[in-house]
């Protein structure tokens, strides 16, 4: 967070509700893909992508030097992600098993 910003804990609720309601409204992965480009610097947006990918190395139980060595993300990173994935709000909690739902219904639809 920026030290010199003014800004009160509502405000701030209310901003990333503002940022979040928006991310919420876009239909599909290409308009989601192109918002956060537009958003992110390539360096973040290369920051969030390393740090969902380093979420399922986690999940396979991978060794945090292994997962460095595989994705080159500082073990740092590799622990903060393991520190949130299981002490953190259930974001990550949320997406995995969502994202788990959508492929085992992707699988039911293309096997009929």
């Amino acid at each position: 967070m920026k030290p010199n910003r003014k800004e009160t804990v509502r405000q701030r609720n209310r901003n990333e509700d503002a940022l979040f309601g928006a991310i919420e409204k876009l239909k599909d992965m290409s308009e989601i893909r192109s918002f956060f480009k537009d958003l992110c610097t390539p360096a973040e947006l290369q920051a969030l992508v390393d740090r969902w990918q380093v979420v399922g190395l986690l999940q396979q139980d991978l060794p945090y030097r292994r997962i460095h060595d595989m994705t080159g993300v500082s073990v740092t990173t590799i622990g903060r992600v393991a520190r949130f994935l299981s002490d953190g709000f259930g974001g990550y909690a949320t997406a995995i098993e969502r994202g788990n739902d959508h492929h085992a219904s992707r699988k039911k639809r293309t096997s009929h």
